[in-house]
């Protein structure tokens, strides 16, 4: 197959940058012939020139809606996929998913979206959350597929009537697996908690702090991964909870898999999801969970067993849940060690490649009449 991704920013690397990252890798080392189209620069772009992949630099792809911007990228997106004629086109965010939709139809070129979670979620403000509903019924149609990485989120979409159900299909996220020596130690302690999160108005860092401030009486150390504009506020408020001493801000960082390897629990407190590339990252390093429930995060975090959920904006319970954490280290392990079989037995991205290649082999057939 010949396969054009597109997803709207390189920066920041975020969840669909990695998927349409390690996506392209695994579909290149299948055979196929791949191009991504996307725009800015950083830590994507590098890594995708590393790993061989061809990325076309979009100049007017950008995150904002601008009418006038849109329409010069969309025209862009256009002569780009003519240029490039694939016989399909993977779409990724919101925006690229927009233009590359509209763009496909224009061209007669099949396009498979893929949501990494709506933005019109539960959890989302309800005004911006209506916006992108009708613009999701909008566009929905022109896709020949829809992918959520979730079920949560392909029920979602059913009940929005963003597309008809046979047009929805969920395939869960993938992570590739790492040495073994990157593994955790739940057991050891004091306890390192981690969160790789960025600092805006979906993650809720507010009641992580609040969580923590009542568990002061016990040894733990935390440190928070990711930046964002919301960053100087948490830093206040962590500081007037007195949290100052014990909760580290490190930024955004390019080497998150050595610092869970270093943790003994990966917590994710949070708004609103789809399905969370950070929470199969800690299962894959053995680390036991501790996740707002929220979103499709209850599909791959089995409470009790993998780790722990807790409602969302409840300081309370998520205190509970780290206090048993932090008090015993055979939980911890018992858990982790539960999070890395489930991992390996069903959120490699083997499993995620492979379910994938059969959509678009399907679409495909559809549009060759087979």
């Amino acid at each position: 197959m010949k396969i054009a991704y597109i997803v709207t920013r390189a920066d920041p690397l975020g969840g669909a940058q990695i998927h349409v990252r390690d996506m392209a890798g695994a579909m290149r080392a299948h055979g196929h012939e791949v191009t991504v189209l996307t725009s800015g620069r950083g830590a994507f772009v590098d890594d995708l020139r590393a790993q061989a992949t061809p990325v076309r630099l979009m100049r007017h792809l950008t995150m904002p809606i601008a009418p006038l911007q849109d329409l010069r990228a969309l025209h862009e997106i256009r002569n780009v996929l003519l240029e490039l004629r694939p016989e399909l086109i993977a779409a990724h965010s919101s925006k690229a998913g927009t233009l590359a939709r509209i763009a496909g139809r224009s061209l007669r070129m099949p396009v498979v979206f893929t949501a990494h979670g709506w933005a019109f979620t539960p959890g989302v403000p309800p005004r911006q959350a209506a916006v992108f509903r009708r613009v999701e019924r909008l566009v929905g149609p022109l896709a020949s597929r829809i992918i959520t990485v979730s079920e949560f989120d392909r029920q979602l979409a059913l009940e929005a009537r963003v597309a008809p159900p046979e047009k929805v299909v969920t395939v869960h996220n993938g992570m590739p697996d790492l040495p073994t020596p990157r593994r955790a130690d739940p057991g050891r302690s004091p306890p390192r908690l981690v969160m790789v999160a960025r600092f805006m108005a979906q993650k809720d860092h507010a009641t992580l702090f609040r969580a923590l401030a009542g568990l002061m009486a016990v040894p733990w150390e935390m440190d928070l991964v990711g930046d964002g504009p919301l960053m100087p506020e948490a830093e206040r408020l962590a500081r007037s909870l007195g949290l100052g001493e014990r909760v580290k801000f490190l930024g955004q960082r390019l080497d998150v898999g050595d610092i869970l390897a270093s943790s003994q629990v990966f917590l994710l407190v949070t708004n609103w999801e789809g399905f969370p590339l950070s929470i199969l990252e800690a299962m894959r390093a053995g680390l036991p969970v501790v996740a707002t429930e929220v979103g499709g995060i209850g599909e791959s975090v089995e409470d009790g067993e993998t780790g722990l959920l807790v409602p969302r904006g409840d300081a309370s319970a998520l205190r509970e849940c780290l206090g048993r954490l932090l008090a015993s280290a055979e939980l911890r392990v018992r858990l982790g060690g539960n999070g890395r079989a489930r991992y390996e037995g069903a959120f490699t991205l083997e499993h995620s490649v492979m379910r994938t290649i059969e959509v678009y082999r399907t679409v495909l057939a559809e549009r060759n009449g087979r």
